[in-house]
């Protein structure tokens, strides 16, 4: 099992959310609503839950003061947590020993299409690349098949690989005006 010590618990839980959504489908959808505020310049406040408040923010040589990540690296961030999350979910499943589970990952983003300057370009990454290192006394053959289980299930790797529609509900205010 994995080394936590909460792996039975881990095991128990989810063996009983998949069995209330067998029961009630109507249960499997959940929502995840985050805010976030522009501060000024690069700097957003961003609100998860009750959490304290997160700071984003860009490097100086995008124009920020680097007072907290930025969104992209929050974005890789999010990857690396989810995967590793997954792994230990998925370990306990399948009864698979992991003793740790590290990673370090990469993106690729060409700013040429951020700002504007080739139309060829996206704006996001370009391309990702994640190094995964298990720690576990495992047969390979069984932390492989444990590693691609993970990517067909971990969701943020599913919401980078497959596109997600974004509806967008604009709305506008005015400042008010002085009165004379």
């Amino acid at each position: 099992m994995a080394r936590n010590g909460n792996g039975e618990q881990i095991k128990e839980t989810f063996a009983t959310l998949a069995e209330a959504i067998k029961a009630n489908p109507l249960m499997a959808e959940g929502l995840m609503t985050v805010h976030t505020r522009w501060i000024g310049g690069t700097q957003v406040e961003g609100l998860v839950r009750n959490f304290p408040p997160m700071i984003i923010d860009e490097p100086p040589a995008l124009g920020g003061q680097d007072t907290g990540p930025n969104p992209v690296e929050l974005l890789l961030l999010a990857l690396g947590a989810c995967q590793e999350i997954t792994y230990s979910v998925l370990a306990h499943q399948l009864g698979i020993q992991l003793d740790g589970v590290e990673i370090d990952l990469t993106g690729t983003l060409d700013l040429r299409g951020f700002l504007g300057l080739d139309p060829n370009i996206r704006p996001g990454f370009t391309k990702i690349e994640m190094r995964v290192r298990l720690q576990s006394p495992e047969p390979e053959e069984r932390l492989r098949e444990l590693a691609e289980r993970v990517a067909r299930v971990c969701p943020v790797e599913d919401m980078l690989t497959r596109p997600v529609p974004i509806a967008t509900q604009l709305e506008i205010t005015r400042p008010a005006v002085a009165a004379d």
